[in-house]
């Protein structure tokens, strides 16, 4: 079984300062006159001030924007949830635009809950420094304990696409923004994919759905991995293709004790919404094939 830890990823460079300061007090060095020329829900676009670390696989699609003088349009909120929220994001020139999803996670203060410790069991934290500050959770903890799961999020991200788990292509991450491809419904231009669970597909797509799912499910278990929150409600339905999104938890399988046991539960969520629609599935034989296929 070829294994992933955190380890196994570079590190990410920290971010640049931002072009504005949004205090008003003191001017940002990187201020120039035509930042006077933005709304205030636009910036310039953050890709320049990124590096290669820090974007995502080659060769880019067709719809990441390089462009220094692109500017960025917050259109509004696509998901609030517990630890980020998901914003709609135009990156245009005057040529082109794209749509991105942007999802951005809370500090620690703001967050509705914390990520449970089963998730994190097997990995490890270079840093003694990061390994203190979040052990005593110091003001710089709370601030490594945000972006730690940002670039788990990243890291993983690029993973599963680069090894054809169908997950939203991974544009950039700066800070503790993640820029990624937006997920569009194909029958609605402008909005995004369903999730899963509000979906009632026909038999003959429900059937390819299935394959998908477990086709998506085999190839993480090959990279060692369980989703470990798998559900209807992380699984977007684009017109006939699923894709999997919230990444930030991946399960290690070999290195974590309650990896199995996650997977399971991940089977069980998955079956039992293919059950509510028509399309009973054994759980445990569904286990039992992703389990061959990690070992």
């Amino acid at each position: 079984m070829k294994k992933f830890s955190e380890s196994t990823f570079q590190p990410i460079r920290k971010p640049k300062t931002s072009r504005q300061d949004s205090g008003g007090a003191k001017q940002d060095p990187d201020w120039n006159m035509l930042d006077d020329q933005l709304r205030e829900d636009q910036r310039w676009s953050t890709w320049p001030d990124t590096e290669k670390l820090m974007r995502g696989p080659h060769p880019y699609p067709e719809f990441v924007i390089e462009d220094a003088a692109a500017i960025d349009t917050e259109l509004g909120v696509l998901k609030t949830g517990k630890e980020a929220d998901v914003f709609l994001i135009e990156r245009a020139t005057t040529e082109h635009s794209a749509l991105l999803a942007a999802k951005r996670y809370r500090s620690s203060e703001q967050r509705m809950f914390s990520r449970s410790t089963i998730y994190t069991e097997g990995r490890s934290i270079r840093r003694s420094r990061d390994a203190r500050a979040l052990k005593n959770s110091s003001t710089y903890g709370k601030l490594v304990e945000a972006s730690r799961w940002a670039d788990s999020e990243w890291q993983y991200l690029k993973l599963c696409f680069a090894a054809g788990v169908p997950v939203p292509y991974p544009v950039q991450i700066l800070g503790t923004e993640i820029l990624m491809e937006f997920i569009e419904d194909p029958n609605s231009p402008g909005m995004a994919a369903p999730r899963l669970h509000q979906v009632h597909p026909t038999q003959v797509r429900l059937r390819d759905y299935w394959e998908q799912l477990v086709e998506a499910m085999r190839v993480l278990s090959s990279l060692g991995f369980a989703h470990g929150d798998l559900s209807a409600y992380n699984v977007l339905a684009a017109g006939e293709r699923l894709v999997i999104i919230d990444l930030p938890q991946l399960v290690d399988l070999a290195g974590n004790s309650q990896g199995v046991e996650l997977l399971q539960r991940d089977c069980r969520n998955m079956c039992s919404w293919f059950a509510s629609r028509g399309l009973e599935k054994d759980s445990e034989e569904l286990l039992s094939e992703l389990m061959a296929a990690t070992w």
